[in-house]
């Protein structure tokens, strides 16, 4: 279960504390790292959610990994997060972070899925598209692979989503064919 608004609340507060020290760029650079190695690591992950694992454990650990690689402020948060038994959370809060901060600056976030890695005419043409939706503000797309899809993309941007993935289009068929209810007289 992902517990959103938690993680909500605490990038909020980090975020103004981050604004008032003015550190906001260093601290969204230290979020980026932190997330980049939960995302890379499993096994870290499951680490930080591991009921087993006693507190004082994952905040050395979380400072032996991260530790040369964020600011004062961040190795702070870590402790914090593991005194209150919240370490589970820092994915999230990562995540959270480095959205809000970039709905701060204007910058648009998007998630594009494809059944094959982008190349660089695709990049291009979703940057178009989103540009688009966000009315020519600046857009920082990820991506992902997700070979299930069979064919063409899913775009997630914000609350939006539009797909038009083979898989997405043959489960809208199948939907359509299950309400069919015409019979054939004979």
């Amino acid at each position: 279960m992902r517990n959103t608004k938690v993680a909500y609340r605490y990038a909020k507060s980090i975020l103004q504390l981050a604004a008032e020290r003015n550190e906001g760029d260093r601290v969204e650079a230290d979020f980026e790292v932190v997330l980049d190695a939960l995302k890379a690591n499993r096994e870290l992950r499951v680490f930080l959610k591991s009921p087993v694992v006693k507190s004082d454990v994952k905040e050395k650990t979380l400072l032996a990994v991260f530790g040369n690689h964020v600011g004062e402020l961040v190795k702070t948060f870590i402790k914090i997060l593991t005194a209150k038994g919240r370490e589970a959370l820092l994915f999230e809060i990562a995540e959270s972070y480095i959205e809000q901060t970039r709905l701060r600056k204007g910058i648009m976030s998007a998630k594009v899925i494809l059944a094959s890695p982008f190349d660089g005419v695709d990049t291009e043409a979703f940057n178009a598209l989103v540009k688009a939706m966000n009315g020519g503000g600046e857009v920082r797309i990820t991506e992902e692979v997700n070979p299930e899809i069979i064919g063409g993309f899913i775009l997630k941007v914000e609350d939006k989503m539009v797909d038009a993935s083979v898989s997405g289009q043959l489960k809208a068929l199948r939907r359509n064919y299950s309400k069919n209810l015409y019979e054939a007289s004979i």
